[in-house]
C-alpha cells in the first residue's frame, strides 16, 4: 500500500476521542497513529515523539513558513496544533492507514485534501453538561481553561454535520463497537 486510507476523529475536548482512538489502534488492524505538533507545553505523562511532537511556538512558526504541515492552526493564542507532512509520509511508507486525532478545523482541512481518501467521524458528547462535567474530572485545567474549552465546543459542535459520520459517546462501550463497525466497513469499501 502507497497511500493508504485516512481516518479524521474531531470533537470537542472531553467527548472521549483520545479513547476510542485508542480502542481503535489496539485492534489488529493495520493503522497508524498520526502524531500531532503542537506549541503547547506536555501534560501529565505526555512524551515528545509519542503523544505529540512539542515544539516552541518560535520553531512551529518556523515550520509554517517552511510549508511542512498538511494542516495547521493557532487553536489559542501563541497555541499551535498541526499535522506534519513528514508524518503523513512515514506511516504511509509503513503500508498502514493513519488515524488522525485532531480539532474540528484540522479534521476538514484533511477531508478537503484528501476527499476520496478520508472518513471524518465527529465525536460528540451527549450534552454540554456532561461534557462539563468530564472536563472537571479530569483534573488538569483551571477553571479559566475549563470556560474556555466549554465556549470552544460549543462552536465546535456546529461543525458536526460536515463530517461523514456522528458517533455520539453517551455509553464509552456502546460507543467502541459502533466504532469498529462503522471503521472496518470503510476500510473495506
Amino acid at each position: 500500500m502507497t497511500e493508504g486510507k485516512l481516518i479524521v476523529f474531531s470533537a470537542p475536548s472531553g467527548s472521549g476521542k483520545t479513547t476510542l482512538v485508542h480502542h481503535l489502534l489496539q485492534q489488529n488492524y493495520p493503522l497508524g497513529f498520526s502524531i500531532s505538533a503542537t506549541s503547547r507545553a506536555p501534560r501529565g505523562h505526555e512524551k515528545n515523539g509519542v503523544d505529540y511532537y512539542f515544539l516552541s511556538p518560535e520553531a512551529f512558526q518556523s515550520k509554517i513558513l517552511q510549508n511542512a504541515f498538511v494542516e495547521f492552526e493557532e487553536v489559542y493564542e501563541n497555541t499551535y496544533y498541526g499535522t506534519l507532512k513528514s508524518e503523513i509520509d512515514r506511516l504511509w511508507s509503513e503500508g498502514k492507514h493513519i488515524l488522525f486525532d485532531i480539532d474540528v478545523v484540522g479534521g476538514l482541512s484533511i477531508k478537503s485534501q484528501f476527499p476520496e481518501k478520508t472518513f471524518a467521524i465527529f465525536v460528540q458528547p451527549p450534552s454540554i453538561g456532561i461534557l462539563e462535567s468530564r472536563l472537571r474530572l479530569r483534573g488538569t485545567d483551571s477553571e479559566e481553561k475549563i470556560k474556555e474549552r466549554l465556549a470552544k465546543a460549543e462552536n465546535e459542535l456546529s461543525f458536526a454535520k460536515q463530517f461523514d459520520y456522528v458517533l455520539v459517546n453517551d455509553t464509552l462501550e456502546t460507543a467502541k463497537k459502533e466504532l469498529v463497525q462503522i471503521v472496518l466497513h470503510f476500510l473495506n469499501s
